[in-house]
């Protein structure tokens, strides 16, 4: 029985239900409980109370947003790599100098992105982000030398300088784990959310440790800690020394507990995953491709654009848990804020944020992202129809091939953050 027709009978019954005497309410009760599959609480109450009137029409409130103004936010959302809500709305006073040169806002609209809440563009933005689902996967193995050596971290993340991060491989190997292939060494910074990436073409151990010191020169702090998981490529003597040398802290996670390394495994979906996919890369032209695309315009991106939350604390209520978030910041203003790290290179990113244009950023990394898509092994990377490699999700699908779910072409078809869609 429809919602509708269980409405007109409704309406056709309760007139001869409120007359009824008592002896003859009862059977009808039954019938009408038989008949929708009410309750029978719920049918006497529905029976016994008359229908709300609506003498009018509802009246609906106009959008104070209009949708001209929501397609100028979602050009924004897309260029920035489709944060959420509150990231978006934090972001926007960075983006909002530049987008008033690239897509011509007015003085209304740049008024109305400003004002606009994070929950406003959550409903305003669901129809575009419901396209957008992704699945993660990852590649490790526990090593065994040297553990008692190293420290077990077992307290929580309870600093308020920069330096003390958390490191781990990310790799590359498609659907074929032999021979080799590249890894992407992701470095996180705990208090300021600060990530270097770098890709190696192997996990040896002189790799890894020279991946390393490249990425602790290029942080605008000293490194003070270094936590991993317990794969063979960071438990080793090498890597040992190497800390012990330049008084780093190395400790290391629980073995088989993810969630001891949980700001690292977050940065490998947001700062690899998400842009490589799960492609097979081992050619020396994809591995200068990638270095290129971390070294440069990525990097400036996630730490000099993206704002990001940091969870200050949790309370429980009864049997919730209530967790509460510090305002959305980049990690630069994490790190000014902290008044650490070192002051020439702190002010040269200043004036380096200031004469970027992000947008232009954007444009940048989806070029490069589709000369490294063309430098992807296909015979040994996931097909479609199978378990596939996801696209980055700052991309929406323009293909047939597409769907929500799973479904990649090959070669794959992306959206460009800002213009006209690129095809490779």
């Amino acid at each position: 029985m429809t919602p509708a027709a269980r409405r007109e009978y409704v309406r056709a019954i309760r007139p001869r239900y409120t007359l009824a005497p008592p002896t003859a309410k009862h059977p009808m009760l039954n019938e009408f409980c038989a008949t929708t599959g009410y309750h029978r609480k719920y049918a006497i109450t529905l029976l016994n109370h008359p229908a709300p009137r609506r003498d009018r029409p509802r009246r609906r409130r106009q959008p104070v947003y209009s949708e001209q103004l929501i397609t100028l936010l979602a050009a924004i959302w897309e260029a920035a790599g489709y944060p959420w809500s509150t990231r978006l709305h934090a972001l926007l006073p960075l983006w909002l100098p530049w987008a008033r040169r690239r897509l011509r806002l007015s003085r209304a609209a740049e008024r109305q992105l400003r004002e606009i809440s994070p929950r406003t563009i959550d409903r305003r933005l669901q129809p575009r982000k419901r396209q957008i689902r992704r699945r993660l996967y990852g590649r490790t193995k526990p090593g065994t030398l040297l553990k008692h050596h190293i420290p077990i971290r077992t307290e929580h993340w309870d600093v308020t300088t920069p330096g003390f991060t958390e490191v781990d491989l990310v790799s590359h190997s498609g659907n074929w784990a032999d021979g080799e292939f590249l890894q992407s060494l992701n470095l996180t910074d705990i208090h300021t959310g600060w990530v270097e990436s770098c890709a190696i073409r192997s996990k040896t151990q002189r790799a890894v440790r020279a991946a390393l010191e490249e990425l602790r020169v290029a942080l605008p702090f000293p490194l003070r800690g270094l936590d991993s998981d317990n794969g063979s490529e960071f438990i080793n003597t090498v890597l040992l020394q190497y800390c012990c040398g330049r008084q780093i802290q190395f400790t290391r996670s629980r073995a088989y507990k993810k969630d001891d390394n949980a700001h690292i495994e977050q940065k490998n979906w947001t700062h690899v995953r998400r842009l490589l996919g799960w492609d097979r890369y081992d050619s020396p032209d994809a591995l200068a491709a990638i270095n290129d695309l971390y070294r440069h315009e990525l990097r400036l991106m996630m730490n000099l654009f993206q704002p990001s939350v940091k969870l200050v604390r949790k309370t429980r209520v009864g049997a919730r848990l209530h967790r509460t978030y510090d305002r959305p910041q980049t990690p630069l203003d994490r790190l000014l804020a902290s008044g650490s790290g070192n002051a020439q290179p702190l002010l040269a990113l200043q004036r380096l944020r200031a004469r970027l244009d992000p947008f232009a950023l954007a444009t940048t990394i989806e070029r490069k992202l589709q000369r490294i898509y063309q430098l992807a092994n296909r015979r040994h990377s996931p097909r479609v129809g199978s378990y596939t490699t996801p696209v980055s999700p700052r991309f929406l699908p323009r293909s047939r091939h597409w769907n929500n779910d799973w479904l990649f072409t090959d070669p794959p078809v992306r959206r460009a953050a800002v213009g006209a869609p690129v095809r490779t």
